[in-house]
């Protein structure tokens, strides 16, 4: 794949799209599980981040579902957002070392 292929970065969107299904999920487990605003944020950024250390956990079965989507969602998110920022790295690195060779063949 050329890096012509590659998208325009969207950092913006990125953002968007990720303090989304933070926030959705605050809310959710603030308001559905009663948890306080901080303990919200500590139990998504926990979750999302795939450490789980089990201090905080889902008490309603709607919590309980909530969170095998919030998770499978989140995560697939985090990974295309991953994946996107690598692939742009690479290509970036691979258009400098052609850049290089190609100087160095001029001479």
């Amino acid at each position: 794949m050329d890096t012509q292929q590659l998208p325009p970065p969207r950092l913006r969107y990125i953002l968007l799209l990720g303090g989304s299904v933070l926030g959705i999920g605050v809310v959710f487990y603030h308001f559905i599980e009663k948890l306080s605003w901080l303990d919200s944020l500590y139990f998504c950024v926990v979750t999302l981040a795939t450490v789980g250390y089990g201090d905080i956990t889902p008490k309603t079965p709607l919590g309980k579902l909530f969170t095998t989507f919030y998770i499978l969602i989140g995560i697939g998110i985090f990974a295309a957002v991953v994946n996107y920022l690598l692939r742009r790295r690479a290509m970036q690195s691979m258009a400098k070392l052609s850049k290089r060779r190609n100087k160095n063949d001029d001479r």
